[in-house]
């Protein structure tokens, strides 16, 4: 074998072994950033993926262009008198669902995006960006700010996707008018596993009048 061969096949080597030391980075760097925004968007990430139907890389655009955009929102304190009155709306409006399940859930809407203006996150005249920022920061419940806003405008909505709609915001609501500044998606993942113990229990004070259940 001729010294010139020797070369050529040691280079090739080398470039094969370079090349496939790329590839795995690549491949370990990916993975990597799709188990951190995992762990950080929980179920928000799933709901993305889907919504981007299976594409992992507009998926990941999408995720991290909310953490760029409102990652930064550090949420305001909520003084002792809102949070009071915050609570004795959702009271009220819990109250009057036996009646009027419809207007308690467009109300339960009015009301959490009130709430989340308060803490500093965009206003509700501008649903998409309040969502987006939400989700950042509450990706274990926002989601449900979706669903009461979908059954707040369906006219078709029957009593008992009215009554799960609200009892599942619930959690958000929580959120937004009892965790202090700064309150990380970490935190809020343990107090969404306390409060899906406790949901079926608040459920029961939403069931409409004449049901057995």
């Amino acid at each position: 074998m001729s010294t010139l061969t020797t070369v050529l096949i040691i280079a090739a080597v080398v470039a094969a072994l370079l090349a496939a030391g790329v590839l795995l980075r690549a491949r370990t760097g990916t993975g990597s950033g799709t188990r951190s925004l995992k762990r950080r968007f929980g179920p928000e990430y799933d709901r993305t993926l889907a919504q981007h139907h299976g594409d992992d890389e507009a998926a990941h655009r999408d995720l991290r262009d909310r953490v760029e955009r409102y990652g930064g929102i550090t949420p305001l304190p909520l003084e002792p008198a809102a949070r009071e009155q915050y609570t004795a709306q959702w009271t009220t409006l819990q109250e009057r669902f036996v009646d009027a399940p419809r207007q308690a859930v467009a109300d339960a809407e009015q009301l959490l995006g009130r709430a989340a203006a308060t803490r500093g996150f965009p206003a509700a005249d501008s649903p998409e960006d309040q969502l987006a920022a939400l989700s950042v920061h509450h990706p274990h419940h926002v989601d449900s700010l979706r669903t009461v806003r979908h059954a707040a405008r369906s006219g078709s909505a029957s009593t008992e996707e009215l009554r799960e709609a609200l009892v599942h915001a619930r959690a958000l609501f929580e959120d937004l008018t009892e965790a202090g500044p700064g309150t990380a998606p970490r935190a809020e993942a343990r107090r969404h596993d306390r409060r899906k113990e406790s949901a079926g229990r608040r459920g029961h004070l939403l069931k409409p009048k004449g049901s057995g259940a």
